[in-house]
C-alpha cells in the first residue's frame, strides 16, 4: 500500500511539473515574439490627426489594464491565478472580447463535429477491422487497401477533396459556415437540418480518415486473436461467426480504447483547419 502510495504521488509531482513547464511556455512564448500587443490595438483604435497626450493616456491605459507595467514575475503570478480561477484576460485580437467568452462561442461547435466523429470513426473502423481479420480473402484485402489510403490523407487534404466534389462541383452541400450566413441559431427543425447539412462534409472528412487508422489498428490486433485457441475451439463447437467475431472484437478492443481516449484528449484543437 506505501509503495502505491509512492507512486501515485510521484506521477501526480510529474503530472504538476508538466503542467506548470506548459503554462510557463505559454506565458513566455507571446512575450518573446517581436512587437507589443497594445501597440496595435491602440493603432486599430485611433486614426487621423489624433492629439499625442490622448494617445499616450490611452496606451497607458491599456498597459495597466493588460498588467504588462508589472514585473514579469508578478505578470506571471497574476496569470497562474486568472488560470486557476477560469478566467483567461482580454482578446488582444478581438479587444475588448473575453477570452473565455470566446472560447465558450466556439467550443459547442467543435464538441459537436469532434466528439461524433471520434467515437463514430472509431466504431465503424473497428468493427471494419475485425471482420476483416476474421473473414480474410478479398474482403481482408480491400479493406487493408481503403483503410492504408484513407489514414494516410490529412483530414483538411479530404476535407478539401470532398468540399470540391460536393460542394463546387455537385453543388449538395454548402462551401463552408456552421449554418446559413444571416439565420440565427435555434433548435427549430429548419435551424438543425441546416446545420446538419453544413456539419455533413467536415463529419465526413474527419470519419473517413479515422476509420482507416482504426481499421489497420483492429486488424492487426485481431489477426492476433482470430489465431488464438478460443477462436479454434468455438469454431469447433459450431459457434457462429458472428458471435466468434463479437470474441474478437472484445479482445482485441483494449488498445484501441487507449487510443480513442488520447483522441478525445486532442479533440478541441485536433482539427482547427479542418473546421475552418
Amino acid at each position: 500500500m506505501r509503495t502505491f502510495r509512492r507512486y501515485v504521488l510521484a506521477k501526480a509531482g510529474w503530472y504538476l511539473l508538466a503542467l506548470l513547464l506548459a503554462m510557463a511556455l505559454n506565458f513566455s512564448l507571446p512575450r518573446l515574439i517581436p512587437g507589443n500587443p497594445v501597440t496595435v490595438i491602440v493603432s486599430r483604435t485611433v486614426s487621423g490627426d489624433f492629439p499625442a497626450e490622448s494617445l499616450e493616456r490611452i496606451y497607458t491605459t491599456y498597459v495597466r489594464e493588460f498588467g504588462l507595467d508589472q514585473p514579469v514575475h508578478v505578470q506571471f503570478l497574476t496569470y497562474l491565478a486568472g488560470v486557476l480561477r477560469g478566467d483567461w484576460g482580454t482578446s488582444f485580437m478581438l479587444y475588448p472580447a473575453k477570452v473565455r467568452d470566446l472560447i465558450g462561442q466556439a467550443l459547442p461547435w467543435t464538441l459537436a463535429l469532434q466528439v461524433p466523429s471520434i467515437l463514430v470513426g472509431w466504431l465503424l473502423g473497428n468493427l471494419l477491422g475485425a471482420v476483416a481479420a476474421y473473414t480474410g480473402g478479398r474482403l481482408d484485402t480491400g479493406v487493408l487497401t481503403a483503410s492504408l489510403l484513407f489514414s494516410n490523407i490529412p483530414y483538411y487534404g479530404l476535407a478539401i477533396i470532398l468540399l470540391y466534389l460536393l460542394a463546387v462541383q455537385l453543388p449538395l452541400f454548402p462551401t463552408g459556415g456552421g449554418y446559413t450566413f444571416g439565420s440565427l441559431p435555434n433548435l427549430s427543425w429548419t435551424f438543425l437540418a441546416d446545420a446538419a447539412r453544413h456539419h455533413a462534409l467536415p463529419f465526413l472528412s474527419l470519419v473517413l480518415v479515422s476509420i482507416g487508422g482504426q481499421a489497420i489498428g483492429m486488424r492487426e490486433m485481431a489477426l492476433y486473436e482470430v489465431s488464438a485457441d478460443y477462436v479454434q475451439y468455438g469454431k469447433m463447437l459450431g459457434l457462429s461467426d458472428r458471435k466468434l467475431i463479437r470474441y474478437v472484437f472484445r479482445n482485441a478492443s483494449l488498445p484501441q480504447i487507449t487510443g480513442m481516449a488520447l483522441s478525445l484528449g486532442t479533440m478541441v484543437a485536433g482539427a482547427l483547419v479542418t473546421e475552418m
